[in-house]
């Protein structure tokens, strides 16, 4: 394959070492060319529009538009896009919303350049890519009771400092609702109380560190 019918790829990261350095390490690869670089995931949305790459890096937290927003949008578009999730980010949480969003897989970016190019040519080829590590964790989300959307709301205030007086203005509830699902929180994770629910919902995911 030459660089003219090479797998064009477009890299989406908010950290330009970390771009430079895919960059340079893909661009050595025979059958890879990288074809736009984005900083921000409205970046990602606006160069994949244009460029269309067959293959898409993208990392889970970006200013603007996160990770998972931006493959929403991308797919919304172009349904067969190809998208690989590159993170730090290892919560079951990211995981499970990454690939319900349209993610074709999910690497860490501690995984090796070998085991990262092997994944852009599986993803390439139109198949799933999940390491058994990554696949262990979703596998354990799917098992769990399921958050509402309200309980979710109200895991964020919590995790946030917020007390239930506070949560409660902030959602237009009773301060009984929430403690109704501050109960069910405190269940569903398995948390002793509020400060191990909060401890939970940033490791999971359920809770971004600002």
């Amino acid at each position: 394959m030459t660089k003219g019918e090479s797998i064009r790829i477009m890299i989406a990261d908010d950290h330009p070492v970390v771009r430079e350095g895919l960059v340079a390490s893909l661009n050595r690869v025979p059958d890879m060319t990288v074809v736009c670089e984005a900083a921000t995931g409205q970046q990602a949305l606006d160069l994949f529009s244009r460029h269309v790459p067959d293959v898409a890096l993208v990392d889970l937290r970006m200013p603007e538009m996160d990770g998972v927003e931006a493959i929403e949008a991308i797919c919304e578009r172009f349904g067969n896009a190809r998208i690989i999730i590159l993170t730090t980010f290892e919560g079951d949480e990211d995981i499970y919303r990454a690939l319900r969003a349209g993610a074709r897989a999910y690497l860490l970016k501690d995984t090796c350049l070998e085991d990262l190019i092997h994944c852009i040519r599986i993803v390439h080829g139109g198949k799933n890519y999940i390491p058994p590590t990554i696949g262990a964790k979703l596998a354990e989300r799917m098992k769990g009771p399921e958050l509402s959307t309200r309980e979710l709301e109200v895991l964020r205030l919590m995790a946030g400092g917020k007390s239930n007086k506070e949560i409660a203005s902030a959602l237009f509830v009773s301060e009984g609702t929430v403690k109704g699902h501050v109960n069910h929180i405190l269940a569903k994770l398995g948390a002793n109380g509020r400060t191990e629910a909060a401890r939970i919902a940033m490791k999971r995911g359920f809770v971004r560190a600002e």
